[in-house]
């Protein structure tokens, strides 16, 4: 293998230009060409490929977002533009891919392999945390510190003002950062897409709180069953017998998206970047470059989209215990 390529799909994440440093520099001290494609597969499909070098790369770590940028590609979905897209990558002799995303990015990776036979290994970038095969996600601890820090903010003015507040977090498919930010915000109660919200224990235990306590924080994953921060905060208010208590939402949305990396997040994308460019130099196809009990692991594509990644029990028990 001479020449490989890297791109970032679908939603950024903090670390991602962390990923493509390293396989930009790890696949130059391995005697490789490395390509980079921009905007994801709309760029495979254009031809918005260009060869970079160790400077390309230079003062990038502590960015957030991503240089390559990403979009999404509906062409790319169908056979004709993912044909399109083949012929771009043989045209440049490009002979494997490294790509940095999520289950979307992975959903295609796959198709794309198995339809034409180019080696190509994931990075795992997505702030969610939700895929299997790693025990973190590039990203998902800038957006949980992030989040953190909004939470820590509003409960100095929830107190101020005896006011509860429900704050909604990213996580349409998993609560992972909302799960985290409520064990380490000490938030009263965590709402998260894996569990059954009991409205009810939600009023209890408001209403066991309020002799001791003046302001509550309720965390929402914008994915829970009952529905966003808002519509839930309108059913618990009808239920709380105290119609002057201040209900307040706040949904902190993409700013969970941007910022620059932690460390822990830069380290993790660069030991994904480079596992994954040592793994296309060795034979691997159609997999994921991840890291378990701190060791760089391979998973295969299908198993990354078809395995769930659960919340781990301890970490949902943890959240009840702490909050009596």
């Amino acid at each position: 293998m001479k020449k490989i390529a890297v791109f970032t799909s679908g939603g950024d994440s903090p670390g991602m230009n962390a990923c493509i440093r390293a396989v930009v520099r790890t696949g130059i001290f391995r005697g490789l060409e490395v390509y980079g494609i921009n905007r994801g597969y709309e760029g495979m499909i254009e031809g918005d490929i260009k060869q970079m070098n160790s400077h390309s790369v230079s003062n990038i770590i502590q960015r957030g977002g991503t240089i390559l940028k990403s979009a999404r590609s509906s062409e790319f979905r169908t056979p004709e533009g993912r044909k399109k897209a083949y012929e771009s990558l043989k045209a440049l002799g490009i002979e494997g891919l490294i790509a940095i995303g999520g289950d979307g990015t992975f959903t295609g990776a796959k198709i794309f392999y198995e339809e034409y036979g180019i080696p190509t290994v994931g990075c795992p970038g997505t702030i969610d945390n939700d895929i299997y095969g790693t025990d973190f996600t590039i990203g998902f601890d800038t957006a949980v510190n992030t989040a953190l820090a909004a939470i820590d903010k509003i409960r100095d003015t929830a107190a101020a003002h005896d006011r509860i507040f429900f704050v909604e977090v990213m996580g349409r498919d998993a609560g992972f950062i909302a799960v985290e930010c409520g064990i380490g915000g000490g938030a009263e109660f965590v709402m998260v897409p894996e569990t059954k919200t009991d409205l009810d224990a939600v009023v209890n235990t408001l209403k066991s709180h309020r002799e001791f306590r003046s302001s509550s924080i309720i965390v929402v994953a914008e994915g829970d069953e009952l529905g966003n921060a808002n519509e839930i905060m309108a059913m618990v208010k009808t239920k709380v017998d105290n119609p002057a208590k201040d209900f307040k939402v706040t949904t902190l949305g993409h700013i969970q998206r941007g910022g620059a990396p932690t460390a822990r997040d830069r380290v993790l994308g660069s030991r994904c970047g480079m596992g994954a460019v040592d793994g296309l130099i060795a034979g691997k196809a159609g997999c994921m470059s991840g890291v378990i009990n701190n060791e760089i692991v391979y998973t295969t594509f299908a198993d990354c989209i078809g395995k769930s990644k659960p919340i781990h029990p301890d970490h949902l028990a943890l959240i009840e215990i702490l909050n009596i």
